[in-house]
């Protein structure tokens, strides 16, 4: 039997039922020894953190779909998010620049500089077709070009629609989405879609983990040291997770068209999430349980080794980079602004598990305005390191609340029953203000952690005088990178960030939408 013919023949007799024009293409170019150029898919959760995925031994979140992902591909210890807000984490991945570097888009709820040409529009441009479904790059204004606005991920596709399993979950069906736009495209063409989920975001409806997901408060192994040991607090990650899991599904149903079609084997797939989980001291902050994300991808025309495992530092920046290489498409020649992320091809190519790049050491972070809640809409500006087993913070307004001011309700944190318990410590000089002080109190400018001993960021080692020349150091290589990268606050110019517009519309959003249901928790 020939090649091409054993090919056609291996894909209807695992099942592939898609069309046999893309079967036979696929068959074609494999026998020709000639790559077909790889679809993406290109998935994103709104708000978890790492290690909330079954692949990383969370029991109380069952993942299928990314832990097939990453049984079948890469499981990525080390990837981060530069910035734990949706918008300028968004806007990270889309340019393959740090938010530092992206004028307004490192804020949140900002205009999206016209400048800034993003991956998915160099793709469009490169003949593929291109998608999303759900929550693409948000919020903010992204512009117009021409007259026409842009659409920074691609076609929307939102027509189809279910009904959720809880309050608070879209009634967005995703995969029905994701089959109309690939009934939509040519055949002859690549594709690259968005499925950005909603879920975990808030609000959830409470309890619907226990009482819908059939969940239990004690599957939950340990609560995070910066919250009290609460039933309302277990309940409400249970919630969180039940969200989690419905993402997931979606995608397990998206995975399962595409090895129906005899698409899955050449569609480099990555899932990750945008910012950590909506809780106090995560998302919005810049410690582990906010910028460190999950992250699997597979390609197994790539690679067909499966179950990898890898330790490199990673960044949202670095994915840009990785698609435009894909796609065959040189950085230099997309139009984009100067790329500061490195592609991840090397290391969905090797067959190495472990380090797999040793230069991928250490990775940035930082923040700059996130919400309202401070005199003048001020910011609170921080920038950060990842090295090692080391988390190094510089914290540049001390003076700041850095969650917003405690008059306004603290508004860089998303309204819950953790948030409400968390704020019930706060009474004099008992024991239980720690978790007060952790979540909502002024920090010192210098933060740094043990992150393999210490992941929760509790016990602050800046101080020790045994850490002084680690912290000087980490803090050196910080300073120093950023100048590169021609950060506005290494060269006094960080105001301009407080003065980009923020266009949220209505400033009563917060009381008629997050702040809805506090009384009821």
């Amino acid at each position: 039997m020939q090649r091409r013919e054993f090919l056609i023949k291996s894909a209807f007799s695992l099942g592939a039922i898609g069309s046999f024009s893309t079967i036979l293409e696929n068959a074609r170019a494999a026998s020709e020894g000639k790559p077909k150029r790889p679809n993406i898919l290109f998935c994103i959760w709104d708000d978890a953190s790492f290690p909330h995925m079954g692949a990383y031994g969370c029991g109380w979140v069952k993942t299928p779909a990314f832990d097939r992902v990453a049984e079948e591909g890469i499981l990525f210890n080390r990837a981060y998010t530069p910035n734990a807000k949706c918008a300028p984490s968004r806007a990270c991945v889309l340019t393959g620049r740090n938010s530092w570097q992206l004028e307004e888009a490192a804020n949140h709820w900002p205009n999206f500089p016209a400048k800034f040409k993003v991956f998915t529009e160099v793709l469009s441009e490169n003949d593929y077709f291109v998608g999303c479904t759900g929550k693409g790059w948000a919020p903010g204004n992204s512009g117009k070009i021409d007259g026409k606005r842009r659409q920074l991920t691609g076609k929307s596709y939102r027509k189809r629609r279910l009904e959720p399993p809880a309050r608070g979950i879209s009634k967005l069906d995703y995969a029905a989405n994701f089959a109309d736009f690939y009934n939509d495209k040519p055949e002859d063409q690549p594709f690259c879609f968005w499925y950005g989920a909603y879920e975990p975001h808030r609000g959830y409806e409470y309890r619907s983990g226990v009482e819908k997901g059939g969940k239990k408060l004690d599957q939950i192994e340990k609560v995070p040291g910066f919250w009290p040991d609460d039933e309302r607090v277990r309940a409400d990650m249970l919630d969180y997770a039940y969200e989690i899991e419905h993402a997931d599904n979606h995608l397990a149903s998206i995975l399962k068209m595409l090895e129906e079609k005899g698409e899955l084997d050449n569609t480099i797939v990555v899932v990750t999430a945008d910012n950590g989980m909506p809780f106090p001291r995560c998302k919005g902050q810049e410690y582990e349980y906010s910028n460190h994300m999950p992250m699997a991808a597979m390609w197994k025309n790539g690679n067909p080794r499966a179950g990898r495992v890898v330790n490199d530092f990673v960044s949202f920046i670095d994915l840009a980079p990785t698609f435009l290489e894909a796609a065959g498409i040189a950085p230099a020649q997309s139009g984009m602004q100067p790329i500061q992320g490195k592609s991840l091809m090397n290391i969905l190519t090797s067959s190495r598990n472990g380090l797999v790049e040793k230069e991928r050491d250490h990775v940035l972070i930082g923040k700059e305005r996130h919400d309202l809640g401070r005199p003048h809409n001020w910011g609170y500006p921080i920038r950060g390191i990842v090295k090692g087993d080391y988390l190094y913070i510089h914290n540049f307004e001390t003076d700041r609340w850095p969650v917003g001011n405690p008059e306004t309700g603290y508004r860089n944190c998303d309204a819950s029953p953790t948030m409400s318990v968390v704020l019930g410590t706060n009474s004099g000089y008992s024991r239980a203000k720690r978790y007060w002080d952790m979540s909502f109190g002024k920090r010192p400018a210098d933060e740094l952690y043990n992150i393999s001993e210490d992941p929760e960021c509790i016990k602050n080692l800046a101080r020790d005088k045994e850490h002084t020349d680690l912290k000087e150091k980490l803090k050196t290589q910080l300073f120093n990178e950023l100048k590169e990268q021609k950060d506005p606050r290494m060269f006094g110019n960080g105001h301009v960030f407080d003065e980009y517009e923020y266009i949220r519309a209505s400033d009563d959003w917060y009381e008629k939408t997050v702040n809805r249901n506090i009384n009821s928790w």
